[in-house]
């Protein structure tokens, strides 16, 4: 009886097959949170640049 338990809890969480696809969810979700936080950044960068040019080309 015990040993039936033991291959029903093996083949449900010893089982590694879906580790690889998990792997790299987690690293295309690191990637798209880091491309975010740059292009955000890039954006107010370009901001706060053409609106110093506004203002000099106001003057």
């Amino acid at each position: 009886m015990l040993r039936m338990y033991w291959k029903m809890f093996a083949a449900r969480y010893l089982n590694e097959k879906g580790q690889g696809m998990v792997e790299y969810g987690l690293i295309l979700a690191l990637v798209a949170v880091g491309c975010i936080l740059a292009f955000t950044n890039l954006g107010t960068a370009i901001g706060g640049k053409l609106t110093d040019a506004t203002t000099e080309l106001n003057k």
